[in-house]
């Protein structure tokens, strides 16, 4: 039932006092029009009750089908916290409530279209799903400490001693951290060697001996989950530790929103009340005036605090344009560790990091070269591209094999190849071999001819999108089938022939430098 139901009587109108000279018929037809209101207001009552318990009902239903398909885990954090608002029969709306304004946005990010088919088709006068912060709780966030129920708070700069005592666990849905982001699944190696130490130094209890950390590396190649994984392993190493990652974007909004409601002194002390701030995407606060300003000033408390900022980009410092110099100035004093793209040898331990929660699915040796070696301009890419052949595998029974990478992942493929074509392969093999570019159409059968004609055409598959008959035609119009034995003979000398595997991976880098 609505809270105007309870306001202002039952009747809905205004209230009318009849004068005193007036009869008793008078008083008998206020009376029962009194009780005739009273019984429609009970019946829409009842109307009411059961149309919050069916809202319920559905979205029982709604959250148990969201728990199968996102995981326990990610379901426990973001779907559980939700709350039932009201439902507009006018407007098709229905508003869901979450405790913090970052979770709404989290939510409304990722899981706004999912909850807003779900509800369409459990309701179909459902139209739209409204996700926002509940309005009680806009100005207390929740703080959520050891086992104990959320205890609201609002915003301030010291928290109340006992909220910090005990080991505290993190609440993901303020701190923004991503559970599955750790050091744990960060795979290091040459390119990332620095970023990584440095990041384990800020996640340390000693106090480090740079601070801020700039982490700086193009699109994909482990910024954020370096982020995520030193909140993770800070709030590990220091219970009770106030930890909160944001996007540069985020920050923005937040500034903007608590400019427009009058919110800034607890826009700022919520901010300096933390212990550690990670902020992604420094490069999105350019030209933004008053934005940067603040930063400024945040960075300057935290910095005199003795706490801890990290702050990751696509550039460095001195590349980012429209940013006023003193900020420059601040985010360059600590340490910028550069983030170099994966290199081939990092890019194969990626992927073997990677199957190890693939158990189930075998992936040949020659699949994980291939893709290794195809997929090169961000992780993402790489990891993404291996989850998407072990799914296609799964789901249709199909075996992982070379020709499934290559048939299932020609978009990704395509964007990362360096455009090698048939006759370079010929030319950089017979340079190798020492032997003469006729030799790659001819008719002969010498072994000392044949060997690197098999190698060039097994190249000219793994290296270029043309098919079997194409690549035949290119040496001597010979019939596919040829090339389709050649490839498979390969492969299979590669797997118990070390020459052969060593030649292979000598032309394999020739070519692709």
């Amino acid at each position: 039932m609505k809270i105007e139901d309870y306001a202002g009587g039952s009747t809905g109108g205004s209230a009318s006092i009849a004068p005193l000279g007036n009869d008793r018929n008078m008083m008998a037809q206020n009376m029962a029009g009194t009780s005739t209101t009273g019984k429609k207001g009970k019946e829409n009552a009842m109307i009411e009750d059961q149309e919050a318990l069916d809202l319920a009902a559905d979205w029982s239903d709604i959250s148990q089908g969201l728990k199968k398909d996102l995981g326990s885990q990610l379901h426990a954090q973001w779907i559980k916290p939700i709350q039932l608002g009201a439902f507009c029969k006018e407007t098709g709306t229905l508003d869901l409530f979450l405790p913090t304004e970052f979770s709404a946005n989290w939510v409304a990010d990722r899981f706004a279209d999912r909850l807003s088919l779900a509800w369409k088709i459990a309701r179909s006068e459902v139209r739209q799903v409204r996700i926002t912060v509940h309005p009680r709780r806009r100005s207390m966030p929740e703080l959520r400490v050891g086992g104990e129920a959320p205890v609201p708070v609002r915003a301030s700069a010291h928290l109340p001693s006992h909220l910090n005592a005990g080991p505290a666990m993190i609440d993901t849905a303020l701190s923004g951290l991503d559970p599955s982001l750790t050091f744990a699944e960060f795979v290091s190696g040459s390119a990332n060697v620095l970023a990584v130490n440095a990041a384990q130094r800020m996640a340390a209890i000693e106090t480090p001996q740079f601070s801020p950390l700039y982490l700086k590396g193009s699109t994909g190649q482990g910024k954020t989950h370096l982020l995520h994984a030193i909140g993770h392993a800070f709030a590990a190493n220091k219970p009770g530790a106030r930890i909160f990652y944001c996007s540069a974007e985020r920050f923005m909004i937040e500034f903007v929103q608590a400019m427009r409601s009058n919110e800034m002194i607890e826009f700022k002390a919520r901010l300096r009340g933390f212990d550690m701030l990670l902020v992604d995407d420094i490069q999105f606060i350019i030209g933004k005036a008053s934005t940067q300003e603040e930063f400024l000033h945040t960075i300057d408390a935290l910095m005199s605090a003795g706490k801890r900022l990290i702050v990751a980009a696509d550039r460095a410092p001195q590349a980012l344009d429209g940013v006023e110099q003193r900020l420059l100035s601040r985010l360059s004093m600590g340490l910028v560790a550069d983030i170099q793209p994966a290199d081939i040898e990092l890019r194969r331990k990626i992927l073997e990091h990677r199957l190890a929660r693939f158990s189930s699915t075998q992936v040949p040796a020659d699949v994980i070269e291939f893709l290794a070696r195809t997929i090169n301009r961000n992780v993402r890419e790489l990891v993404g591209g291996l989850n998407k052949l072990i799914a296609y595998a799964q789901l249709t029974g199909q075996p992982v094999s070379l020709q499934l990478a290559e048939e299932q992942l020609t978009d990704i493929l395509s964007a990362n190849r360096r455009r090698i074509t048939i006759d370079e392969i010929q030319r950089t093999v017979c340079q190798f071999y020492r032997v003469d570019r006729t030799e790659m159409a001819s008719k002969r059968r010498a072994r000392a001819v044949v060997r690197p004609r098999q190698v060039a055409m097994y190249l000219a598959k793994v290296l270029t999108p043309r098919s079997y008959p194409e690549i035949g035609r290119k040496f001597g119009g010979r019939d596919h089938s040829t090339v389709i034995h050649a490839v498979r003979l390969i492969e299979e000398l590669r797997t118990r022939d070390a020459d052969m595997d060593g030649d292979v991976r000598t032309l394999l880098r020739q070519l692709e430098d």
